[in-house]
């Protein structure tokens, strides 16, 4: 089996500050460092309680999908505040292919993300309680103005609790950089 990554780099200066951040300051380094973010990452910068943009559901069968990749954002990230844990990222089987091409992706392509809490002791990363699942859908006609992507993300496992609400807002510009990608982050290594 393949392995995925989605590359993570932080200012160093950014990096070492002990100051606050707050959802505003947050927001603005993932507009100006879109390189942060997997799947859908503004979720943790969203209201936990919301309407949903979408009918998007909770695939039941997303853990026997392929496994992409794990990422862990750290408290070392300044964005850790907002997507802090560890990102478990799979796609489904119509994706698998073009995910080894670096894309362009089939309509009917999912990417599912476990979020997780995490924690760090004697040098290893354990994860812990679940904190959001996030997805993106491939469906070119239906969401033609946000790349062919359809995103959603819930709090925890509650399908009642979407965040995303504005799909082009809080996820379609993050994710514009990665065009050449077919707007996705995670890439395959053989």
């Amino acid at each position: 089996m393949g392995r995925f990554t989605t590359r993570i780099s932080a200012d160093t200066a950014i990096a070492n500050s002990t100051e606050p951040r707050s959802r505003k300051a947050a927001f603005q380094a993932l507009r100006y460092r879109p390189y942060w973010l997997s799947a859908a990452a503004l979720i943790a910068l969203l209201p936990l309680a919301a309407r949903s943009a979408d009918n998007i559901k909770i695939p039941a069968d997303y853990r026997s999908w392929f496994h992409v990749n794990t990422l862990v954002v750290g408290k070392e990230s300044p964005l850790f505040d907002a997507l802090g844990g560890m990102h478990v990222i799979h796609v489904n089987r119509k994706g698998v292919a073009a995910l080894k091409k670096g894309g362009p992706y089939p309509d009917g392509t999912m990417f599912f993300d476990d979020v997780h809490e995490s924690t760090l002791a004697d040098g290893a990363y354990a994860e812990g309680p679940l904190k959001a699942l996030t997805i993106m859908v491939k469906d070119a006609k239906k969401y033609a103005s946000t790349g062919g992507w359809g995103f959603q993300a819930w709090a925890g496992v509650d399908p009642s609790k979407p965040i995303v609400t504005d799909a082009t807002k809080q996820c379609f510009e993050c994710h514009t950089p990665k065009k050449d990608q077919d707007y996705v982050y995670s890439t395959y290594i053989p």
